[in-house]
Formats: C-alpha cells, sequence, structure tokens
C-alpha cells in the first residue's frame, strides 16, 4: 500500500490549490504594460496580453468590466490594469483577471475622477429620485457647447429633422482646454439665472467623443453642481458610447452621442403626425358610434314621448285607485284592530286574581306556619333535655359526687395504674369539693376491690 506521504493526487486539486495560494497572497494591484494578443469573444469577454521588454502575460477581462473601459482597446496600446493574479485551471496557465483598465500615462487623471465620483455618489447627486422627467414637447432646446463643434451640427441637423418648429438657443463655451470647464459651468449658470427670460424646457450639453484628457472638462466638480442646481432639466451627450464623465452621471438623462441627446430633447414629428392621424381615425369613428348612439336614443324616447293631458289623466286614475287602496286598508286594518282589542279585553278578565280567595289562603298557610314552628320548638326542646341528660352521665363531676376521686402525678397525667408509681412519689387527688396532695408510702399488687358507694355501706 502506498504511503500517504507519496500519495498522487489529481492535475485538477494541485492547480486548484495553487490558484487558491495565488490568489490569497497577491490582492488587486495596477500593472502596466502593451496590449497584444487582442480577442473580443461574442460573449463581450476580452482576452489580451500584457507585454513589456523582458515579459508577457496573459489577461482576461469580463463584459461587465469592458463596458466601464472609456475608450477603445487595441494592440499595441500602452495601458494600467488593475488585476487579481489567478490560474486558469483548465489549462493550468497562469492568468490577470482584469478588473479596470486606464491608458498609460492617464492614472493620475482616472484617480481624480474616480475620487469625485464617488464623492458625488455619496452626497446624493446621482440619486435616481432626484433626476427631472424630460418634457414630452418642448418649445424651446438650449445647447451647452462650441458654436465650432461638429456636435453642434449633429444637434441642429438632428432638431430640424425631427421637430423643426422648436427654437434652439445656443450658450456658446469651449469643451476642451484650460478654461473649458469654467466656461462649461459659466454657460449653465447663465442659461439657469436667463431660465425666465429665455424659457428654455431642456439643455444639452455636448461634445464629441475624446480621450480621457479631452474629457477632462465635463470631469469638473463646479460643473457637475451647476447641473445639479440647474432649474431646467439636463441632457448629457458626451463622446461617444463608451465614454463616461461625471456630468453623464449628474444629468437627468445621459445620451450615448450628441445626436442622441438631441433624438431624446426632441419628440419624432414624423412619429407625432402618424400618431395624430390615428388618434384622429379614432376620434371620427368614436364621434360617429357616439352620434348613431344618440340618434337611437332618441327615437327611442319620441315613442315614449306623452301628451301632457293624457299623463295627467293616468296620473289622475293612479291616484284615484291609490285613494281607494287606502281606505281599504285603513277599514280593513281597524276591523283588524277592534279584533284584537276585544280579545286582549277577554284575557284580561280571565286573568285578573280573586283578592278574597288570596287572603282565605293567607291565612291558612299563616296558621300551618304558626302550628309548624311550634311543633319544631318542641321537638328541638326534647332533643336538647335528652342530649343535656346524657352529657350529664358523662360529666366527671357527676362521678366525683358519688365519692370517686382522681389521682393525677406531678406533671398532671391521670394515674390509672399503680404499677406506674414509685414509692415517696407526690400525687394530687382530686374530689368533687379541692383537691389533696399525698405522698406514696407503699404499694401492693392486688386485684381490685369492689367499691361501693356510701349509701350501700350505710344500709
Amino acid at each position: 500500500m502506498a504511503n500517504a506521504a507519496t500519495a498522487a493526487i489529481p492535475v485538477s486539486l494541485l492547480i486548484r490549490r495553487v490558484r487558491e495560494r495565488i490568489e490569497s497572497g497577491f490582492p488587486l494591484c495596477w500593472v502596466s504594460g502593451e496590449v497584444s494578443n487582442l480577442v473580443q469573444a461574442a460573449s463581450g469577454h476580452c482576452y489580451f496580453s500584457l507585454k513589456d521588454a523582458n515579459a508577457q502575460v496573459r489577461c482576461v477581462m469580463f463584459r461587465q468590466r469592458v463596458q466601464t473601459v472609456g475608450f477603445r482597446l487595441e494592440n499595441g496600446l500602452r495601458v494600467e490594469a488593475r488585476v487579481l493574479p489567478g490560474m486558469y485551471e483548465a489549462r493550468g496557465e497562469f492568468q490577470l483577471n482584469v478588473d479596470g483598465l486606464r491608458r498609460a500615462g492617464v492614472g493620475d487623471l482616472f484617480e481624480r475622477f474616480q475620487r469625485l465620483k464617488e464623492k458625488l455618489e455619496r452626497e446624493g447627486l446621482f440619486a435616481d429620485d432626484g433626476k427631472r422627467r424630460l418634457p414630452p414637447f418642448p418649445r424651446r432646446i438650449g445647447v451647452v457647447t462650441s458654436p465650432q463643434a461638429a456636435a453642434l451640427r449633429d444637434v441642429i441637423t438632428t432638431l430640424r429633422r425631427r421637430a423643426p418648429q422648436i427654437d434652439v438657443l445656443i450658450y456658446p463655451a469651449t469643451v476642451q482646454g484650460e478654461d473649458s470647464a469654467e466656461q462649461l459651468t459659466a454657460a449653465l449658470t447663465q442659461a439657469a439665472q436667463r431660465h425666465a427670460q429665455d424659457q428654455c424646457d431642456v439643455l444639452i450639453l455636448c461634445r464629441g467623443g475624446g480621450s480621457l484628457e479631452d474629457l477632462q472638462s465635463f470631469n469638473d466638480e463646479a460643473l457637475a453642481r451647476a447641473i445639479y442646481a440647474s432649474p431646467v432639466p439636463v441632457i448629457s451627450g458626451v463622446g461617444h458610447e463608451t465614454d463616461f464623465t461625471i456630468a453623464d452621471f449628474v444629468a437627468d438623462c445621459r445620451a450615448p452621442t450628441p445626436t442622441a441627446a438631441a433624438e431624446m430633447a426632441a419628440p419624432d414629428a414624423a412619429a407625432l403626425r402618424a400618431r395624430l392621424a390615428e388618434l384622429s381615425v379614432q376620434l371620427r369613428r368614436s364621434a360617429t358610434r357616439r352620434l348613431e348612439y344618440v340618434s337611437q336614443r332618441l327615437d327611442w324616447l319620441t315613442r315614449r314621448l306623452q301628451h301632457p293631458a293624457q299623463r295627467l289623466a293616468a296620473q289622475a286614475d293612479s291616484l284615484r285607485q291609490l285613494q281607494r287602496r287606502l281606505a281599504s286598508a285603513l277599514m280593513h286594518g281597524n276591523a283588524v284592530r277592534r279584533s284584537q282589542l276585544g280579545s286582549l279585553t277577554q284575557r284580561l278578565l280571565l286573568a285578573r286574581p280573586d283578592a278574597a280567595q288570596g287572603a282565605r289562603r293567607i291565612d291558612a298557610l299563616a296558621h300551618r306556619l304558626t302550628h309548624a314552628r311550634r311543633r319544631l320548638l318542641e321537638h328541638k326542646a326534647a332533643r336538647v333535655g335528652a342530649l343535656a341528660s346524657s352529657l350529664e352521665h358523662l360529666n366527671p363531676r357527676a362521678v366525683l359526687a358519688r365519692g370517686y376521686s382522681i389521682v393525677s402525678d406531678e406533671n398532671g397525667r391521670v394515674v390509672s395504674d399503680a404499677r406506674t408509681l414509685e414509692p415517696s412519689q407526690r400525687l394530687t387527688v382530686s374530689f368533687r369539693q379541692g383537691q389533696a396532695l399525698t405522698r406514696i408510702e407503699s404499694l401492693r399488687e392486688q386485684a381490685d376491690p369492689v367499691f361501693r358507694s356510701p349509701s350501700e355501706d350505710a344500709g
């Protein structure tokens, strides 16, 4: 039998133990390198290698994490990845599970973005309950962007195509550069202050796509607070679908592109006209059905229509019939009540008590009660006398009166056997009248003498 210390273990168990050791020994960390061998699977997961001049390692980034990357992942791109070292057990290969990804060299910007995002989220600026609904039919839309931006042309083109009746008001500001964040904040503040005059129903904050540095103006804290404080709903249409900024999280709605922001803000005129035509057809059908129903009801009511004289005559006949029925009901009711009254009177006469007979019965009962009480008292007196006589016979004093006495020792116990006594013992002798103290001189053992009463001795 093989020694337990040298017993073979399955490969899967070995790889699992190695993976557990690696994952427990290395926490999440940042690794920099160049992307190579990039494969984007149909499931949305990304598989690639990170390499530098001396080594390379396989990496996997799952779909949920890929969707948070704000740029297009390509071969040859230098990146910084937040990874968890591990093992792919099916092949026994060492790999890195990528949790987050950022461009190399912009780590500081990304860190600031993350810190600001977490801070504003804790303050509730991203909460859904603070989001406002967009107006379904705006009359004027304000656009905060650069007049030279391609995003503005996309927005205006989309609005003219979908809803040419809507006025467009532009609040100019640069969307990239050192003072772009301040200009964007000032433009939003101006739109809020001129809300009563400009009467914009919704604001679009937009620009085209770009790198993290290009979009840094939209990650400004002051701009985020201006969006949150705006009295008008704000749509953020910054960058492309994969670009995320702080403005996207604070805005009431986030659009993946500026064109999509314009589509969110304005209803489609063609769709509205089609819906209006559909509702018009439904309205005509409903009105036609209503008129047909009213006409039918009018015909029915016309047949029921009666001349006032005929109606009055019919009501007079009905009134006379009701009067006759009322008189008949009154007469019948009175007869029934008279019959009930006679019957109740007869029952009352039969139920009236006879006072004289009651008095005689009371006298008889009183006489019987007196006689019974007397007999009971006599019986009880005789019973008491008998019991008193029996008690007198049992009275110890009566026994003493016949010349007997009671002997008791020093403890008060009655002495009934001379054998329990000792010479010189003191005794108490109780007579009918008084007591005597005595001392035993001697004891004799013999049968009890026959006692005679004093009257027998005299005889």
